[in-house]
């Protein structure tokens, strides 16, 4: 059967998708859906709603994706030659996200998402590849609601399973039953399923820190706190950066609490107190707001009351310090109005009651040190030749040490050239030269320009080049598409030290984001 296109809705479509991310893409993107609609181009409403879901998710309104991915459904059932060979899997964890965001906010309706969860089962069938990401569904969102017997039920359908295509990321799938495991008090049950191997090898960029976030109350539990303070250190070098870590910020929060690192826990909230005025989801911002509350009652109680925490302008807030007290009893606020909205939504008392019990916990072990933010694990002896101040020459280990430092995820390609990608930008580290004594990075903004915007693409280069020093911006011409890239060498001949080289890649990172932005918010 043919498909029928309308010329003008594909040319919108390839407007909107060039618009930058925000939310005039979003409401263009809504706009074309509709009058696909209208028009009978089903093929252009399917692909308008497939652009809409994967900006949602950029975005983190991951609970926005209901709708657009049972209208993407409905449209795949009523003319199932729309779908090509790869939409079909991806619809399947589409539905799978559309699923998972009851977990994150009371804006997702119940029955709706128990209606688009049984439609999955039916999917994937009992004993298709896909039953344990069903099983996996059931559980969460019986633990959810607070039912935890039909949470174990479903949990032991789920556990030592591999889930199929739609499973998510089964790197982490360890990490999200020991979770679980230790919401329900199975200390030991959590870590060992931390320390179950996975069978093959599997490149998740949420690892190993997710595990790691995962093990740090076990751990103290069950009287390893020495463990959990290295992991602590090491999760959080790369937590504390990440847009996408909020959630694991209420676990380091947690356990600077119960394992009497109060004045670290008051650092850390100082510190990401600004995330909580945009947080990836509802469940985060409880969860995070429930753990500072922790922290602040029991700095109160250690006589630490009277410090302040500075709370950044933010909408028509003004700037402000907040003592301790005041700022948990802040806290304590936005925690329990957020818990009402879920347990309202639920028809339950569990997450106020959940609240609650964590805000009743004591320290479980005394304060053991922790490793220093920018220390590295198995680091070794403490030689003093190696103090991050010799001059060495410049090797791929040192960029990738540097990268580690700072807790980036990154890759080393055949080439000996070290590949990351930070929000919108990708990177490249490489060596240059006769000697390889040139640092070379290379910064490639995601955003792509149709070759029909070239001189505005030079124009936006010259006077990038004009107004900054880094990085050297220009336009590369693949023919139909432009890749807008910068580059920064520094020449190390003479040797570069440790420390030295930290602050060249984070100034390499630090522009090549900001040149990404600006590609990005080019109209």
């Amino acid at each position: 059967m043919t498909v029928y296109r309308d010329p003008a809705l594909v040319s919108a479509l390839a407007d909107a998708r060039d618009l930058p991310d925000g939310p005039d893409r979003l409401l263009a993107l809504e706009r074309l859906a509709e009058r696909a609609d209208a028009a009978g181009d089903l093929r252009s409403a399917l692909d308008a709603r497939f652009a809409l879901v994967e900006a949602y998710l950029l975005h983190g309104e991951r609970w926005r994706l209901v709708e657009p991915v049972r209208r993407c459904r409905a449209a795949a059932d009523y003319r199932p030659e729309l779908i090509t060979d790869d939409e079909a899997p991806l619809l399947l964890r589409l539905q799978r996200y559309a699923v998972e965001a009851l977990l994150g906010t009371p804006r997702v309706g119940l029955d709706q998402t128990r209606s688009l969860l049984d439609d999955l089962a039916h999917r994937v069938g009992a004993d298709g590849p896909d039953a344990p990401t069903v099983a996996e569904l059931r559980c969460r969102i019986a633990d959810h609601l607070g039912d935890e017997p039909t949470a174990r039920h479903w949990y032991q359908r789920w556990a030592g399973t591999v889930g199929g295509p739609s499973g998510g990321c089964p790197g982490c799938a360890p990490a999200r039953r020991a979770e679980l495991l230790a919401g329900w008090g199975e200390w030991r049950a959590a870590l060992t399923e931390l320390a179950e191997p996975t069978g093959d090898p599997v490149d998740c960029t949420d690892q190993p820190e997710r595990a790691l976030v995962a093990g740090l109350l076990p751990e103290l539990r069950v009287g390893e706190p020495e463990r959990a303070a290295v992991a602590h250190a090491r999760a959080y070098r790369r937590h504390r950066r990440e847009r996408a870590a909020f959630p694991y910020l209420a676990a380091h929060l947690r356990f600077c609490a119960l394992g009497g690192h109060l004045e670290r826990g008051l650092a850390i909230l100082a510190e990401q107190l600004p995330r909580l005025d945009r947080p990836t989801d509802d469940l985060a911002a409880m969860e995070f707001a429930a753990a500072g509350a922790l922290v602040c009652a029991l700095a109160v109680e250690a006589g630490l009351g009277v410090r302040t925490v500075p709370r950044p302008a933010y909408g028509g807030r003004p700037a402000t310090d907040l003592d301790v007290a005041t700022l948990g009893a802040l806290l304590l606020a936005i925690a329990n109005e957020l818990a009402g909205s879920f347990d309202a939504r639920n028809g339950t008392g569990h997450h106020s009651g959940r609240m609650a019990a964590w805000l009743a916990e004591r320290p479980v072990a005394a304060p053991v040190p922790l490793p220093a933010d920018d220390a590295q694990p198995d680091s070794g002896d403490d030689d003093e030749a190696d103090d991050g101040r010799e001059l060495a020459t410049l090797t791929i280990d040192m960029i990738t040490a540097a990268l580690d430092r700072r807790g980036d995820r990154y890759a080393v390609d055949e080439g000996a050239t070290v590949v990351g990608r930070w929000g919108a930008v990708v990177i490249q580290f490489r060596r240059a030269g006769e000697r390889g004594e040139v640092l070379h990075a290379r910064a490639m903004a995601a955003r792509r320009l149709p070759a029909s915007r070239r001189a505005e693409a030079y124009a936006f280069c010259n006077a990038w080049n004009h107004d900054r020093l880094l990085p050297k911006a220009y336009a590369h011409d693949l023919g139909e598409e432009l890749v807008l890239a910068g580059d920064v060498a520094t020449d190390l001949a003479h040797g570069v030290a440790p420390e030295q080289l930290t602050v060249l890649v984070d100034a390499a990172i630090a522009t090549g984001v900001a040149y990404a932005e600006a590609v990005a918010a080019l109209p």
